[in-house]
C-alpha cells in the first residue's frame, strides 16, 4: 500500500492509518481472546499495550487525512471510498472493534459504513 500511494499524501494517510493499522485495532481483541484461552495472559497483556499504541497511530492518520481533505475541499467519507477503490484497498471485515476505532476518531457516519463494507 505504500508503493500504490506512494505519490500521493492524502490516499497515504487515508489508507495506511485508516486501514492497514486500524485492521490491528480490529484483530487484536480476537488475539487476545485465544491467548488468554490458552493460557498466555502476558502475551494477551502485551497486546492491550499494542492496542492502545495502535489507537494513536490510527488518531494520527485521522486527524491528518482530514486535515487534508480539508485543505483539498474533499469530503473525507465520499472521498476515501474513491481512494480505496483507486488503489485497490483491501476491505474492511468484520469483526471491528468499535470501541477503539472511536477511541481513533472514526465518526459514527465512518463506523456505520463498516456494515456495507
Amino acid at each position: 500500500m505504500t508503493e500504490r500511494t506512494a505519490g500521493d499524501i492524502t490516499a497515504r494517510m487515508a489508507l495506511v492509518p485508516r486501514t492497514l493499522e486500524a485492521r490491528g485495532l480490529d484483530a487484536t481483541p480476537p488475539m487476545q481472546a485465544r491467548l488468554k484461552q490458552a493460557g498466555d495472559a502476558r502475551a494477551a497483556a502485551t497486546l492491550e499495550r499494542i492496542l492502545h499504541d495502535e489507537i494513536g497511530h490510527v488518531a494520527i492518520g485521522n486527524r491528518w487525512y482530514r486535515w487534508l481533505c480539508e485543505r483539498d475541499g474533499l469530503d473525507p467519507q465520499a472521498h476515501y471510498a474513491v481512494l480505496a477503490r483507486r488503489h485497490d484497498a483491501p476491505r474492511p471485515r468484520p469483526p471491528f472493534n468499535l470501541e477503539a476505532r472511536r477511541a481513533a476518531g472514526f465518526t459514527e457516519a465512518e463506523i456505520g459504513a463498516l456494515g456495507s463494507g
